[in-house]
């Protein structure tokens, strides 16, 4: 399928997914880094019969001060149109690898990376007290666009965020519509950039302190009974990566578990639409994003962890499967890719989007997410906000049946089949 790469193709468009940052940013306190030197994470590609045939892993070198390693599927025939998928946490490249296969089979070039702050991509620092700029949600934006640039492409054709990958996905597409002619947003809505402070000239009152109202919430979640305690704010916190690199119960269980309750494995996922933003609503939310105060993330999914005859039974993620997770995160640890969730409590890197203040997504949208998946919902008022307001050309809101937060993994198929009918529309 020929393509000339200088020209977006009409027919193709480009989808992004993604993560709930809003309420982050409202939730947690800043933190403040300071430099340090940046770790050495290992050898650039997977053991034999870890990929699915067809899909190769590689390095990228020196795209914006990094080596990125990404997966690609299609790369044996020039000219094919980009899909450069983009994942959250804690995932990988890896999480795509049973959709790759299907989009190049549709005829593209598809590309997943590692990205800042995960797998194998080096260059970036791992330690909390790192300073946190780089990976700030523009400088991330520009990881992706200098990625496409180094593939020798002009334009995606294709671009999908999943989770923490939406926002990177959505500043995509607000900042360089040229070379993201259309996106897909998947599991997190993405509510608009943060506003700057309107009409002050006249009227002084303004969003001066943006996390008061966070920091209100935070003491109303705590004194309830149990005190509970938003997961972003957790996972902000200095221990968070010690907690969740050794836990008791072992990495692999650790990561078994996690993987497991956010799925539509787990019966107890039942999201709905809620009210509002106060800490009555959010307590309406399973512990994992919404914590009892004082446990650990190891110490919250333990008692979810899935039977033998559930692991057995789970397709999309097999024991084999989940090693290569826990040889990756074993390997460098969770604090990468941690820090972009205290990049969202930091004033100075929030405010620097607002540089995009009341600019819109106005290329070709979509917004995926499983129908057992809470993050469709975990920020109060962001669907509706990306519905309404954020994306001008949103083409639709579909929810995948027997899907959880893990949608490329547990049905790979339903959602290639969305990808293409929205890529041709």
């Amino acid at each position: 399928m020929p393509v000339d790469k200088s020209k977006p193709s009409a027919p193709r468009r480009t989808v992004l997914a993604m993560g709930a940052v809003g309420l982050v940013a409202a939730l947690l306190r800043p933190a403040r880094a300071t430099p340090t030197g940046e770790s050495d994470l290992a050898t650039p590609t997977y053991g034999a019969g870890t990929l699915p045939k067809g899909v190769r892993s590689r390095m990228i070198h020196g795209v914006n001060g990094l080596d990125v390693h990404i997966l690609e599927a299609g790369h044996e025939s020039a000219g094919r149109p980009l899909a450069l998928l983009l994942h959250g946490f804690p995932d990988l490249a890896y999480g795509w690898r049973h959709l790759m296969p299907i989009l190049a089979d549709a005829g593209y070039h598809v590309v997943a990376p590692d990205q800042r702050g995960y797998g194998r991509t080096t260059g970036w620092a791992n330690d909390y007290d790192a300073p946190l700029g780089p990976f700030s949600l523009l400088n991330m934006t520009r990881d992706a666009l200098g990625l496409v640039s180094a593939l020798g492409y002009r334009h995606t054709s294709m671009l999908v965020g999943h989770d923490l990958g939406s926002p990177v996905a959505a500043y995509c597409a607000l900042a360089r519509p040229d070379v993201f002619p259309s996106v897909v947003l998947m599991s997190a809505p993405f509510p608009g950039p943060p506003a700057l402070p309107f009409d002050t000239a006249r009227n002084e009152t303004s969003s001066a302190q943006p996390n008061s109202e966070g920091r209100k919430l935070a003491a109303a979640l705590a004194a309830l009974d149990p005190p509970r305690a938003y997961y972003q704010q957790y996972l902000c916190t200095r221990n968070a990566n010690r907690d969740m690199w050794h836990p008791p119960q072992g990495l692999s269980a650790f990561l078994r578990a996690f993987f497991h309750v956010k799925s539509a494995d787990w019966p107890g996922n039942k999201p709905h639409p809620l009210k509002a933003l106060t800490a009555a609503e959010l307590a309406q939310m399973p512990t994992y994003y919404v914590m009892d105060l004082g446990k650990t993330m190891p110490e919250t999914v333990a008692p979810f962890q899935p039977s033998a005859a559930d692991i057995l039974a789970c397709t999309w993620l097999t024991d084999a499967e989940l090693g290569v997770y826990t040889a990756e995160y074993g390997r460098t640890g969770f604090q990468g890719a941690l820090q972009a969730y205290r990049v969202l409590s930091d004033p100075d890197l929030n405010a620097e989007l607002r540089l995009f203040s009341g600019r819109t997504i106005d290329v070709p949208s979509l917004f995926i997410g499983g129908k057992r998946d809470w993050g469709t919902y975990s920020a109060p008022g962001a669907l509706d906000l990306m519905r309404t307001k954020a994306a001008t050309s949103m083409r639709g809101i579909e929810l995948i049946d027997g899907a959880g937060h893990w949608i490329q993994q547990e049905q790979p198929g339903k959602l290639g089949e969305l990808l293409l009918a929205f890529a041709k529309a």
